[in-house]
């Protein structure tokens, strides 16, 4: 008996063209969905890692910054501290300047007095310092006076001050009297063997520019007299001698 193959199974289906192109459209929508979002975390992520490396950059960069201004700051107070130095260094130089021009002419003054080969004098007036007080108008005069025409004796007598300038648009001599009428009108008395300084306070009028201070001594007698006068600018720069009486 022979056997016959059955008969082939027709299948009929509808043709959907449009339900092939909607899958594949699907299915290309979603393959760039995937791919969007997987491009939108990788910025994500990369914005994240560049902020870390950011942030750790900053700090760095501040951490260096703070450390160059604490440098700076010491430099400025090392600065200010050389300069302070500096300064009383060159205010102690001057002063040591002064001293030491001061003991020059007091060494001057003294050698004048005690050298055997100087000139001998009667009463003379070695210098005269003037000093502004505290009140207005009025100074402070020292008058200093030597002698050594006879070793040992005392010469004794008065003084008086003068001051000469211009008052008003005038030459103006202002006497004794005028400068200190609360003292004595005879003047200052001094004694001494070898020098004295005296000390007068006197007043000046207002408007009065002073030019010149005149002092006027006398010891009479073989001592005689002493006249001379100093600009008043000099005396004000004059150095003060010692304040010793002998």
């Amino acid at each position: 008996m022979v056997n016959v193959p059955p008969p082939p199974v027709l299948v009929v289906r509808l043709h959907r063209p449009e339900r092939r192109r909607w899958l594949v459209l699907m299915i290309t929508l979603a393959w760039l969905a995937s791919l969007l979002a997987a491009l939108g975390l990788m910025r994500v992520l990369s914005g994240q890692i560049a902020n870390v490396v950011d942030h750790t950059a900053l700090v760095d960069a501040q951490r260096e910054i703070e450390t160059l201004r604490q440098r700076n700051a010491t430099l400025e107070r090392s600065e200010q501290v050389a300069h302070a130095a500096n300064a009383d260094l060159q205010q102690t130089l001057r002063d040591h300047q002064e001293q030491i021009a001061g003991l020059r002419a007091d060494l001057a003054f003294y050698s004048r007095l005690t050298g055997g080969g100087g000139k001998r004098e009667g009463l003379n007036v070695h210098g005269v310092h003037v000093q502004a007080a505290d009140a207005a108008r009025v100074y402070n005069v020292i008058a200093t006076l030597t002698q050594n025409l006879k070793s040992g004796q005392v010469a004794g007598g008065r003084v008086h001050l003068e001051v000469s300038g211009v008052l008003a648009g005038r030459l103006t001599t202002l006497t004794w009297n005028q400068l200190a009428p609360d003292q004595d009108a005879n003047g200052l008395a001094f004694s001494f063997k070898y020098f004295q300084q005296i000390k007068a306070t006197v007043m000046l009028p207002e408007g009065f520019t002073p030019n010149r201070i005149r002092v006027l001594a006398d010891a009479g007698g073989d001592m005689g007299r002493a006249d001379q006068e100093f600009a008043w600018s000099d005396a004000l720069a004059a150095q003060e001698v010692s304040d010793v009486q002998q």
